[in-house]
C-alpha cells in the first residue's frame, strides 16, 4: 500500500544538487583536476619538485568534494603543504590566491556545462516528486555558486520549496561543508526541525554536515563504488542510486534512527565513569543476549569464552540470568553455580546453594498450564516447524522454523488456548508465542524482587540489565531512572533500553570489561 502524509514519520527532506540530483558532480571533479593540474605543474617548476598530479579518489574526495569552492581550493593546497593568499572573490582567474584558482576552476566547469549540458538523476527527480505530492516539503542544500544556472538549465527551478546555494551561504555568512550551517539554514526556510527531517548526500563532508545538524536520518548516494567512506562520515543508510529506496523504505529507515540508542562499547569510558564508588549488580537475558538466536532452543550453547567471563563477572559483582526459559534449562546451559537465576520471566527464582534466595509465584497455575500444552498439541499438530516447549511456568510456542503462511494460524490457536483458560495470557516474543499465568508479575518486577532480596536496593548500587527481547523492556523501564539497561539489536527498535549493542559478540566485549573492573 502506498503511503499517505499521515502514515509518514518525516515532514521533510533536503537534497544535495551535484551528484544526487545532477549528475554534475563529474564535472566539478573534472573541472578541479583541470585547474589544479594547471597550477601545480607551474609550482613544480617554480620549486624544482617533481609534479604530483591531482587524484580524483585521495584528493578530491577528502579535500574539496562538498566544500564551498575556495574553501576547497584552500583545503587541498594546505594538504600538499603549499600556502597561498586567500583573496577575494572578485579575484581574476589567474590570480595566484585560494579564489583566483577556484575562479579558474569555476571557468573550466561553466566550459563544461556549455559543452557538455547537464543530465539529471531521474531517480532522484521521481522520488522528490513523489514526496511533493504527499505533502512533504523539499529543500536544496548545495555548495555551488552555480545552483541558480543548473536548475534553470535542467528545468528544475520549482522543484524545491526552499534553496540554500554558495551564493546565499556567502552573503549571510554561512560556514561550508562539514558544519551544518547550510543545511540548518534550509531547514529553516522549509519551517520543520532537522529532527523532522531526511538529509541525501554523496559527499563525506556532506553526510558530516547531515550528522552534525542533527537531523533524523542521513542517506548517502555512493556513485564512486566506496561506500565506506559515507558509512565512517555518519551516513545511516548508503544506496548507489536512489531507484533503491521507496518513500516506505525511507519512512521505515528513518523510524528505525529515532530508536537508535548509542553503543555501550562505544561509551564505556562515561558509563564506568558514572559507576564511580558505586557497586553494579548485573542482570543478564539468555538468548540472543549471551548465546546467538538458534532455530531450536537446545541448540542455544554458550561458548567456553563466554561462560569464562561470566564467571569472572560474577565473581566481581552479584549476577543474575534472567530468561524466558525455564529455570533449570538455563542454569544447565550456563552452567556456573555462582550466579542466580530467575527462570520464566522471573516466575522461578533461586539463587546458588548455600542461599536462602527463592522465589517462586504462579504455582497454582500450572493445572491450567497443562491443559494448555494439551490444547496446543492436538491443534498444531499438523503444522510444521512449530515446538511447543513446556516450560513449567509458561508454555512457549515457537514458530521460527514454521513456514510464514502458517503464522496467523499458529497465533489463532493460541488466542484460542488463551480464551479457554481465562487465567493465562498471551505475550509475544521472537519467533515466539508464550502463555503463562495472567499475574502482574514480568522481568521488570522480578528484578525489583531481587535487589530487594540481595541487599542491593540502595542508591549505592546501579542495576545493569543487558537483553535483546520485547520482554526484556519490563526490566529496562523499571530501571530507566535508577539503572541502566542496554537492548542488544542489530536494527534499532521502541526501546526503554539507554544504549545498545549490536550482537553477542559485542556483549562478550562489554562484558569483559566489567569483569575487569572490580
Amino acid at each position: 500500500m502506498e503511503p499517505n502524509k499521515t502514515d509518514l514519520h518525516f515532514s521533510a527532506a533536503i537534497f544535495d544538487l551535484d551528484g544526487v540530483v545532477t549528475h554534475t558532480a563529474s564535472l566539478h571533479a573534472r573541472a578541479w583536476k583541470a585547474a589544479f593540474d594547471e597550477y601545480l605543474k607551474a609550482w613544480s617548476r617554480s620549486q624544482a619538485v617533481e609534479f604530483v598530479p591531482f587524484d580524483m579518489r585521495s584528493d578530491y574526495l577528502p579535500y574539496v568534494d562538498g566544500k564551498p569552492r575556495y574553501q576547497g581550493v584552500q583545503s587541498f593546497l594546505e594538504s600538499r603543504g603549499i600556502h597561498i593568499p586567500f583573496g577575494t572573490p572578485a579575484d581574476e582567474p589567474s590570480a595566484n590566491t585560494c579564489c583566483g584558482l577556484g575562479n579558474r576552476k569555476n571557468e573550466v566547469y561553466n566550459s563544461l556545462i556549455e559543452a557538455e549540458g547537464v543530465e539529471v538523476f531521474d531517480s532522484t527527480v521521481s522520488l522528490i516528486r513523489e514526496l511533493r505530492v504527499l505533502g512533504i516539503r523539499v529543500g536544496l542544500m548545495s555548495s555551488s555558486k552555480n545552483t541558480e544556472q543548473i536548475l534553470r538549465r535542467t528545468g528544475l527551478e520549482d522543484l524545491f520549496e526552499a534553496r540554500v546555494d554558495g551564493v546565499v551561504s556567502e552573503q549571510i555568512g554561512l560556514r561550508g561543508k562539514p558544519h551544518p550551517d547550510a543545511f540548518l539554514k534550509t531547514a529553516e526556510l522549509l519551517g520543520i526541525s532537522p529532527r523532522k527531517a531526511f538529509v541525501v548526500e554523496d559527499a563525506v563532508s556532506g553526510v558530516e554536515a547531515g550528522r552534525q545538524g542533527g537531523f533524523g536520518l542521513v542517506i548517502g548516494v555512493d556513485r564512486d563504488g566506496h561506500p565506506e567512506a559515507l558509512q565512517e562520515a555518519g551516513a545511516d543508510f548508503v544506496v548507489q542510486d536512489l531507484a533503491e529506496l521507496t518513500v516506505a523504505d525511507i519512512d521505515k529507515l528513518y523510524l528505525q534512527h529515532q530508536h537508535r540508542r548509542p553503543s555501550a562499547l562505544e561509551h564505556w569510558s562515561d558509563i564506568s565513569e558514572q559507576w564511580e564508588n558505586r557497586r553494579i549488580a548485573v542482570f543478564l537475558d539468555y538468548d540472543g543476549t549471551l548465546t546467538p538466536i538458534v532455530a531450536r532452543p537446545e541448540l542455544a550453547k554458550l561458548s567456553s569464552t563466554m561462560r569464562a567471563i561470566l564467571s569472572d563477572v560474577a565473581h566481581a559483582h552479584p549476577t543474575v540470568i534472567v530468561s524466558g526459559r525455564g529455570r533449570e534449562d538455563v542454569s544447565e546451559l550456563v552452567g556456573l553455580d555462582n550466579l542466580y537465576y530467575a527462570g520464566s520471566h522471573g516466575f522461578d527464582i533461586a539463587g546458588p546453594a548455600g542461599t536462602t534466595v527463592r522465589h517462586e509465584i504462579g504455582t497454582e497455575y500450572r493445572p491450567a498450564l497443562e491443559q494448555a500444552a494439551r490444547s496446543f498439541e492436538h491443534q498444531l499438530s499438523g503444522i510444521g516447524g512449530v515446538l511447543i516447549e513446556d516450560k513449567r511456568f509458561s508454555i512457549a510456542v515457537h514458530y521460527r522454523q514454521a513456514d510464514d503462511g502458517n503464522i496467523s494460524r499458529i497465533e489463532r490457536a493460541v488466542d484460542n488456548v488463551v480464551k479457554e483458560q481465562p487465567r493465562l495470557t498471551k505475550i509475544c516474543g521472537k519467533k515466539i508465542f508464550e502463555v503463562r499465568p495472567q499475574l502482574e508479575w514480568d522481568k521488570g518486577k522480578a528484578v525489583l524482587w531481587l535487589l530487594q532480596a540481595l541487599n542491593l536496593d540502595s542508591l549505592d548500587v546501579i542495576p545493569l540489565y543487558i537483553g535483546d527481547d520485547i520482554t526484556d523492556e519490563d526490566a529496562f523501564a523499571v530501571l530507566k531512572d535508577r539503572g541502566l539497561g542496554i537492548l542488544v539489536a542489530e536494527t534499532p527498535r521502541e526501546t526503554q533500553a539507554s544504549f545498545s549493542l549490536k550482537d553477542t559478540s559485542e556483549v562478550e566485549r562489554f562484558l569483559y570489561l566489567l569483569s575487569a573492573r572490580s
